[in-house]
């Protein structure tokens, strides 16, 4: 990736970081938790949401490392999980709400490009805007602590266990990276997009 198309993907990957933090906020907020709103996170301004390690670090090492795809993620936004109600379908609610503002992001991005509206520099733009929000979407569903899939899966275990598996969040930075250098993402992130731009003839 050239420092061209770096400079093109970093403002992308951080609206589109913001977006996702930003639903997961408001869903928690319907769901009876105003933690986030009350830290001032429900907010496009991009300052409170970078975090050194997601914003900065994760997509300079994925570009350092010549991994196939880039992405990262934002400061995530403080909830907490027992002052929803219902609490077990709110986290399911909450973490999906992230991923499905990128899928949404996804669609608004391939619009234009479906019906021939833009073409192009301007087409390469939004393409990469469609791919980075899909590798968002698809990738923060894997059920890898602290991925939101992670929390929807945790929704499934007894209590006692439950909380245990998501203090695997301390290890999160490697087991991220360890299944990112694996090799395992790059499959299930091209037979998504792929599938994506048969459907909308991109």
């Amino acid at each position: 990736m050239d420092i061209y198309s770096i400079l093109i993907f970093l403002p992308i990957l951080l609206f589109s970081v913001i977006v996702h933090e930003i639903c997961h906020a408001l869903v928690a907020e319907k769901l009876g938790d105003s933690t986030a709103r009350d830290a001032g996170r429900i907010t496009l301004n991009p300052i409170p949401h970078i975090d050194p390690i997601g914003s900065i670090l994760l997509p300079g090492l994925l570009l350092f490392l010549g991994s196939p795809f880039l992405f990262g993620y934002a400061n995530p936004v403080p909830v907490q999980f027992e002052n929803l109600r219902p609490r077990k379908l709110g986290m399911v609610l909450v973490s999906i709400s992230g991923s499905a503002s990128n899928f949404i992001l996804a669609i608004i991005f391939a619009l234009p490009l479906t019906f021939g509206l833009i073409d192009g520099f301007m087409a390469e733009i939004w393409k990469i805007a469609v791919v980075l929000n899909l590798v968002l979407g698809v990738f923060n569903l894997l059920p890898i602590p602290p991925l939101d899939g992670s929390k929807i899966l945790a929704t499934l275990l007894p209590d006692k266990y439950m909380y245990k598996f998501l203090e695997l969040e301390r290890f999160g930075f490697i087991l991220v990276m360890i299944f990112v250098l694996s090799g395992l993402f790059t499959p299930i992130y091209s037979l998504v997009t792929g599938i994506f731009f048969r459907i909308f003839n991109i």
